[in-house]
């Protein structure tokens, strides 16, 4: 079989050029089981176990040899490169959405053309360019957005017409294409071989490798790694890394404490075929064709051709060894769609010969990102699986992102959207992720516009006020396996149709969110934000409030009912969780995060607070419903059902205190909405919702009160110029550079995380500067809307991109929130962003490669009216009446 002819090749070639691998396998060349005796025995310590010799885990060893890391041993339960590493396509594509992955398929691209050279393995390495093509002009649009993002990382990379397409690949049909995207530098590779080479780089850098050697299980004491145990013996570690691809996830709930690894594997299916009459050349450039869901590679003067069918098969692991999976079936009639989609793209092939049908596992994630990181349970326990059929093009840069964040504690980049964190318990259910990957494996080439939703393993975790939401024309999306309202549908609005508005422009919802803005500006609007995540932090003595003194920046040592806006920073004063923290009382405190902090914050509180049994940390947010009543008419609403008066003099803004609302009794009540707008949040013991619900609906009907949702909130609190942790802000992003020093009390009394990083750039400036913008000449009607992720320019010069953007119906233009970095013209180094800077320049934002004109500020533009700033503050920023 062509694919064993290619292992047996790189075998013969890799083993050949390492004498002392020769020795060491030589009794492991049967692919049985059945092992003889192993001529090295497993060391009985290291600092660094890595589980499996794939390309993640041969890239992790490659990179944490370079770093100067040597005493790490690589285990392999078959033989390196072995699993779904062999069978990969091997084609390096930097084309991705999603910025932290096409930063890590760059750095592999750059370092597997140096590999063969540094390690005299050869790697295949062939840079013939790629092609995607669009049948759509919204599968066109979202090809533009990509290039955008590609250009201002300095990959070359065009728009090309379907002419053009014929001229790089003169057997593509192109009848039916509006367009294509090419990048000249994406490449070709063996991916055995690259693992063979960054084995052999690290072999001779000191890790030890051993292969027929199984994990049964990593063993934790006191929540921190402490050895591995292996069908060889045990070895003492520091570190253990889980890079063992499909069974990742029963690696994890193999030992007492369960590391949850949410990924499936699929079956994945190309065919190989004998070389053309016309053997292609080596250099024709790949061809991905997301319409037709296929993509199309030169090998060896024939065709290597797979995609992602719309009627995935999961593979079920339970029980089973690697023999078994290697040996798929080849299933003809299932891969029937895609021979289909292959020939009428190129018709020329009618005449083919086929050598052989490939049936490999690939691993699937829920959300169809990469999963990195430490676990949350277990320290010095890290994780790098779950590639979603891009192994080849991430292993480079997934491999050096996690032995940065093995040695020095954190990687260079944020990698927050791939980090394990962003999983609960609840998305490592079977049937869950079974059903979730039949799902996910699709989409892979389906069109995803901005906010699209997935629509299996939905109602997972749910407001008491779920049905009574629904019945009122709720529409859903989902955080955190959580359900949040997007906006209510009126009665008598066609349904359907709004459940389909996918599109890259206005979209069908834009006068319901409208009309929901108006409400919480006018009148008042409700909204269920249950899914935040609540915490209780309480001491017996005085140990939560100087244990959160130290791990917050803001000063929380308050009155008793004051609440105060904080960041949680690490030591480089990085926001790592931003939160509202309410003192209930001398000794306890209650937090509120953002919904999907709820994994991430827990470990870093846990991993940092105390061990003193004095002090306890309690996650409450199944506790309470949370309702946010906005605007100018929540206090008339709230006043009447506690018979209490609500108005500035007796409640002021950033207070909380436990109240009567209807019937029920202990209601925290906040005057805070996360908007900008007065309002109130009430957090409601979750058996008292409905009530609370139903009366503030009552009572609020002479008011004009309405439900609102998700949409209307992002609209407020961007035209307010809020920054949200997780779309703007993240564990790169300090308040010095989000106009945020308000927030933190260098001179507290006490130190506290990130102190010393924030006094030095108090001392020596800002290297970016968060920043809105008030697009000019855009047509909401007519042009792309910008989403996120969209490039700024300053005078013609790229210096940051966009994290969120909204329309704001008040100033009825879109806004987009983003950050603004000074580059050096000649060199390119870094400079300080001052005000000057951000003022003086005129700015564009790039839609899709169009660029509208934007004006810059740096503060909202009702500062002067409704937020009491301080009055140096207002005269610091420059800021003019408009």
């Amino acid at each position: 079989a062509a694919g064993m002819f290619l292992r047996l090749l790189s075998d013969v070639q890799w083993r050949a050029a390492h004498p002392k691998w020769r020795r060491m396998t030589s009794s492991q060349r049967s692919t049985s089981t059945t092992a003889e005796p192993h001529p090295v025995s497993l060391p009985a310590q290291a600092q660094v176990v890595i589980c499996g010799g794939g390309i993640m885990g041969t890239s992790v060893a490659y990179h944490l040899s370079k770093m100067g890391w040597n005493d790490v041993v690589l285990l392999e339960q078959g033989r390196l490169a072995a699993g779904t590493t062999r069978f990969c396509a091997g084609i390096v594509s930097t084309a991705r959405p999603v910025s932290i992955e096409l930063k890590m398929a760059h750095y592999s691209n750059k370092l597997y053309q140096q590999l063969e050279q540094e390690t005299g393995v050869q790697t295949g390495y062939m840079k013939t360019g790629s092609i995607s093509l669009a049948q759509t002009q919204d599968r066109l649009i979202s090809l533009k957005r990509i290039a955008s993002s590609l250009n201002v990382m300095g990959i070359p990379c065009e728009i090309i017409s379907p002419k053009k397409v014929v001229q790089l690949h003169p057997l593509i049909n192109i009848h039916d294409l509006v367009g294509a995207m090419y990048v000249p530098e994406d490449a070709l590779v063996s991916s055995a071989n690259v693992s063979l080479a960054l084995a052999t780089a690290a072999s001779r850098n000191g890790v030890q490798i051993h292969e027929r050697t199984s994990v049964s299980h990593v063993t934790v004491k006191k929540g921190r790694v402490t050895g591995v145990e292996t069908d060889r013996g045990r070895i003492q570690c520091e570190y253990f890394v889980n890079c063992a691809g499909q069974w990742a996830y029963e690696l994890g709930h193999s030992g007492e404490e369960p590391v949850h690894i949410p990924l499936h594997a699929c079956e994945h299916f190309y065919i190989l075929t004998h070389p053309l009459k016309e053997p292609l050349s080596s250099s024709l450039p790949t061809v991905v064709d997301p319409d037709g869901r296929i993509y199309i590679r030169n090998w060896q003067g024939g065709i290597l051709s797979g995609g992602f069918e719309k009627n995935p098969k999961p593979i079920f692991t339970e029980g089973r060894n690697q023999l078994e999976i290697q040996n798929l079936q080849e299933d003809w009639d299932h891969f029937g769609p895609l021979l289909g989609a292959l020939l009428r793209r190129m018709p020329g092939l009618e005449a083919l010969q086929i050598m052989q049908l490939v049936n490999c596992p690939e691993s699937f994630t829920p959300d169809m990102r990469c999963i990195m990181g430490e676990s949350p349970t277990a320290r010095g326990y890290f994780v790098l699986a779950g590639m979603n059929s891009a192994g080849i093009s991430y292993g480079g840069g997934a491999g050096k992102f996690l032995a940065e964040w093995i040695v020095n504690g954190y990687p260079s980049e944020n990698v927050w959207p791939l980090d394990l964190k962003r999983f609960g318990t609840l998305q490592s259910s079977r049937t869950f992720l079974r059903h979730r990957v039949m799902e996910v494996m699709p989409l892979m080439c389906d069109l995803k516009v901005p906010r699209w939703d997935f629509q299996t393993g939905r109602q997972l975790r749910t407001s008491p006020l779920y049905d009574r939401l629904d019945a009122q024309g709720a529409r859903w999306m989902e955080k955190h396996g959580f359900e949040r309202v997007k906006y209510f549908v009126p009665p008598g609005k066609d349904l359907l149709d709004l459940d389909h508005s996918k599109t890259f422009y206005k979209p069908d919802w834009f006068d319901i969110v409208g009309s929901e803005v108006k409400c919480c500006k006018e009148a008042v609007c409700v909204i269920d934000m249950s899914s935040f995540t609540k915490f209780e932090i309480s001491s017996t003595g005085d140990q939560a409030l100087e244990s959160l003194q130290y791990l917050f920046s803001n000063d929380l040592d308050v009155p008793v009912g004051h609440v105060v806006h904080t960041g949680m920073l690490n030591e480089k004063g990085g926001y790592e969780n931003d939160c509202s923290i309410a003192r209930l009382s001398k000794r306890s405190f209650f937090m509120i995060s953002p919904t999907d902090q709820q994994v991430h914050c827990w470990a870093w509180l846990k991993n940092r607070l105390p061990d003193d049994s004095n002090l306890t940390l309690e996650d409450v947010t199944w506790k309470y419903t949370a309702l946010n009543l906005i605007g100018p008419r929540a206090v008339d609403v709230l006043s009447e059902l506690s018979y209490a008066p609500m108005t500035a003099e007796h409640f002021p803004s950033l207070f909380c205190k436990e109240m009567s609302v209807g019937y029920a009794n202990g209601i925290r009540v906040m005057s805070i909405t996360h908007t900008g707008e007065p309002g109130f949040v009430l957090y409601i013991p979750i058996e008292y919702a409905l009530h609370v619900y139903n009366e503030v609906m009552n009572m609020g009907q002479k008011y004009g009160i309405r439900n609102a949702g998700y949409y209307a909130l992002r609209s407020l609190r961007i035209e307010k110029f809020f920054a949200f942790w997780g779309q703007d802000l993240d564990a790169f992003t300090t308040p010095m550079e989000c106009g945020r020093e308000f927030q933190v009390k260098l001179e507290k009394g006490m130190e506290f995380v990130g102190q010393e990083a924030l006094l030095e750039q108090k001392q020596n400036g800002v290297y970016k500067r968060f920043t809105m913008f008030i697009l000019e000449d855009h047509d909401t009607d007519m042009d792309l809307w910008p989403w996120w992720g969209e490039p700024i320019f300053r005078n013609g010069r790229y210096v940051g991109k966009t994290t969120s953007s909204a329309y704001s119906y008040t100033l009825e233009r879109h806004v987009c929130l983003g950050f603004v970095h000074h580059f050096d013209e000649k060199t390119g180094e870094e400079l300080v962003v001052t005000t000057d800077f951000i003022n003086q320049g005129e700015y564009e934002i790039d839609i899709a490669g169009q660029r509208f004109q934007a004006k810059a500020k740096l503060y909202p533009f009702s500062s002067l009216f409704t937020q009491r700033r301080r009055k140096d503050e207002v005269e610091l920023s420059g800021y003019q009446r408009e």
